[in-house]
């Protein structure tokens, strides 16, 4: 018979967590204005809300820990880094920052004017954001089976050709800066990228002379979903793939909070010097010297032993299936997902889920807060409040697909509470039509929203 599947690591420690009562978690989210960022983790039973960080490292990123070393300038565990990430990834030059949406500030310092697009698949939030600041504008060129929930398409993160073209012959070299391939693409389900469009959108954008830059925060999840379903790679390693991947680029950035399996940093990685050197300028400024960026040596080191442990099949194949067993229930119970399952989280279809809440109502947010009232679990909204207003008009932006994330943190939870997590949902779905109205705005950032949003019932 088939064996079923296994962790491919052992547990040497444990945290203890508080199981809340119903009538505690209802006291607690009114109190937080029904913003799931604002609750106190200690208030969570299954947390949820993001797998950036949130993961458990292994015994010997623990011992790079006691060895990192915390020299201002010249560490021996930048150079560590440095070489780990040149190893894996191909880049020449390195620029370490405190995390992801860091690394972006930095690269977009250098690259963004006001007035330019910046061209991609589901650009994620801070990215979006960081665009957004400098008063350019992001243009999503997801293919459009991305945003059917139902459709089964192995490569659902891929970016349409056709629609990239149209912006390059639209707006011209001189107002795009880059493209940007988001690996894998969280704001449309997790969903992998496929080396073919990698290649096809490389040779597209040297044909317009357009430079192409990752943004590699779950590179390792989608070289993983490559070896299993693009028939050219799948006798190659993780590592030769993700090395062909980045082959296509001119540079990524990276939170290195997800597949460096590292509580917080991130990284540029680059070839061009000329773009180095102007980058090092801004990561001076902002986050600190060019071999630390923001970060602890021990926090260089860690990172330098997860990015090698990441890009290894037994880890991802464990990692990624524990994703797909809970994927798999919910499908069971009827419950509506982004499909196919993606690699880091559930997305959970808000609109198909609750029927009786519209748009205005915010859906996946309703859902979300459901959700922890029923079991203590905290998921994240990917719909209209992330989506945040339209920068010229302030009207709401509704995207196509109304999703509540449930992130599931690496190497953290067990299989008992995936069972538990499913039963919670399958309870909220069995009483769904129950739930007929959602909430309103009480207050609002100008930019972001969705960390620090006020909202009452309605």
């Amino acid at each position: 018979m088939e064996l079923p599947f296994a962790e491919s690591f052992r547990i040497k420690m444990v945290e203890e967590i508080y199981q809340s009562t119903k009538e505690e978690r209802e006291k607690w989210i009114e109190e937080k204005d029904y913003n799931l960022f604002n609750l106190e983790s200690e208030k969570v039973f299954i947390d949820l809300l993001t797998d950036s960080g949130t993961g458990a490292m292994s015994d010997k990123q623990w011992a790079e820990i006691m060895t990192g070393d915390e020299s201002y300038a010249g560490s021996r565990s930048f150079h560590q880094l440095k070489n780990t990430v040149n190893k894996i990834t191909g880049f020449d030059y390195l620029l370490p920052t405190h995390q992801g949406r860091a690394a972006e500030n930095v690269l977009f310092s250098a690259l963004v004017k006001e007035g330019d697009v910046v061209p991609g698949n589901s650009h994620f939030d801070t990215t979006k954001g960081h665009i957004e600041f400098r008063k350019a504008h992001a243009i999503d060129c997801t293919i459009d089976e991305a945003f059917d929930s139902e459709i089964i398409h192995p490569f659902k993160g891929n970016i349409d050709l056709n629609k990239l073209e149209k912006v390059y012959k639209e707006y011209g070299k001189e107002k795009i800066p880059f493209t940007l391939i988001t690996i894998t693409c969280n704001s449309s389900g997790g969903q992998p990228v496929s080396i073919e469009n990698i290649r096809n959108v490389r040779e597209l954008s040297n044909q317009y002379q357009i430079p192409v830059f990752f943004d590699g925060a779950r590179f390792a999840e989608n070289a993983y979903f490559i070896k299993e379903r693009e028939e050219e790679f799948k006798n190659d390693t993780i590592k030769e793939i993700v090395l062909e991947m980045f082959s296509n680029g001119d540079g990524m950035t990276m939170s290195s909070k997800k597949d460096g399996l590292v509580n917080i940093g991130g990284f540029i990685a680059l070839n061009d010097k000329e773009l180095y050197q102007k980058c090092g300028n801004f990561g001076i400024i902002y986050e600190g010297f060019l071999s630390y960026g923001g970060l602890a040596g021990r926090d260089l080191a860690a990172l330098s032993q997860g990015l090698d442990e990441a890009t290894e099949y037994s880890y991802l194949k464990s990692r990624i299936s524990q994703v797909e067993y809970l994927g798999n229930k919910l499908i069971e119970y009827g419950i509506p997902i982004q499909q196919p399952i993606g690699g880091h989280a559930i997305f959970i279809d808000a609109v198909k889920f609750l029927p009786n809440i519209s748009r205005e109502e915010f859906p996946a947010q309703t859902l979300g807060i459901e959700l922890y009232k029923e079991g203590g679990i905290r998921g994240v909204e990917i719909g209209t409040i992330l989506a945040d207003r339209d920068p010229e008009t302030r009207e709401n932006r509704y995207p196509k697909l109304e999703l509540l994330r449930l992130a599931i943190p690496r190497r953290t939870y067990l299989q008992s509470h995936m069972d538990y997590i499913a039963a919670c949902l399958k309870n909220l779905f069995d009483r769904r039509h129950e739930i007929s109205s959602g909430y309103e705005i009480t207050w609002e950032a100008d930019i972001l929203r969705h960390f620090t949003v006020k909202l009452k019932k309605k």
